[in-house]
């Protein structure tokens, strides 16, 4: 497990109180906000926030300059059905996930399938892979797309990550794409991805890290926090999350040359200034 050198990438910790209904409300706009992207024509009906992370289009051509930034290949994109990929993340977690053939991988905010389609082909047909997605309208495209691409060891479930609909150690690895900073509540994202792995199972996710803490009026833009920018954490405080949930070999890694696709994620406002792309990387003994 890499780690990059990254002094400014170690905060003190600062704890946010939400409260019920302020997380309803995050969980309302992200759902809300997704619907759109699983329905978008063009990247202004997305989020409201121009090139985010979900402020996405359903232009192959856009999409797929998105998607090589990220790290995946064109042989990558490819192998999956037209519309799987809208251009979500802030990285490529199959990359560190080291997949095997037969292994179980669950996908935390699985969108249109991308990740999930790219794992099945690597866990094969003896494998199986199980999409969670919180908006109905995800759901409903990934699975047409599955049905497109005849992947009948993937499966979708509709589903929050706080509440995996997923039985207790039955998976290998879960892998996840700029989605745990949305959560409201990531630390029972954590101790539910603890419960349904099996003993030695593994995350590999990307996922958006604060690197200072974000300005008040970052926090409360609940634009900028559907665009997975203003829900980002500590690294401090994630792995004191996975720690709590129990898991061991923690590894945080920040990408810095992330700052170059988030600044246009919400042009103009310095998101740069305090969040990058990251991996994270955690086993449960």
């Amino acid at each position: 497990m890499s780690q990059e050198e990254n002094s400014c990438c170690e905060p003190t910790e600062v704890a946010v109180s939400i409260g019920a209904r302020q997380a309803d409300d995050i969980r309302q706009q992200v759902r809300d906000s997704y619907a759109k992207v699983a329905q978008a024509d063009n990247a202004g009906e997305a989020c409201g926030v121009g090139s985010s992370c979900c402020g996405v289009s359903d232009d192959d051509q856009i999409n797929t300059l998105i998607s090589t930034r990220l790290g995946y290949s064109y042989e990558d994109l490819d192998a999956v059905p037209e519309g799987a990929d809208m251009g979500i993340g802030c990285g490529n977690p199959r990359a560190i996930a080291s997949l095997q053939p037969g292994e179980v991988v669950v996908d935390l905010g699985s969108g249109g399938g991308f990740d999930a389609f790219l794992a099945a082909a690597e866990v094969g047909t003896t494998g199986r892979v199980i999409g969670v997605d919180m908006t109905p309208d995800m759901i409903s495209k990934s699975r047409t797309n599955a049905e497109k691409g005849q992947f009948e060891q993937v499966e979708f479930r509709l589903g929050e990550i706080e509440n995996l609909p997923v039985a207790n150690d039955t998976v290998d690895v879960i892998i996840s794409n700029c989605v745990i900073n949305l959560s409201p509540n990531k630390g029972r994202v954590f101790e539910e991805a603890f419960r349904v792995l099996k003993p030695g199972g593994r995350l590999a996710i990307s996922d958006v890290v604060a690197t200072v803490e974000l300005p008040d009026e970052m926090r409360d833009d609940l634009a900028l926090y559907s665009g997975c920018m203003a829900g980002a954490s500590h690294i401090g405080e994630l792995e004191q999350h996975m720690a709590d949930a129990g898991f061991s070999k923690i590894a945080v890694a920040p990408k810095d040359d992330s700052r170059d696709f988030i600044k246009d994620w919400a042009p103009g406002r310095g998101v740069e200034d305090f969040v990058v792309s990251a991996t994270i990387e955690a086993v449960k003994p």
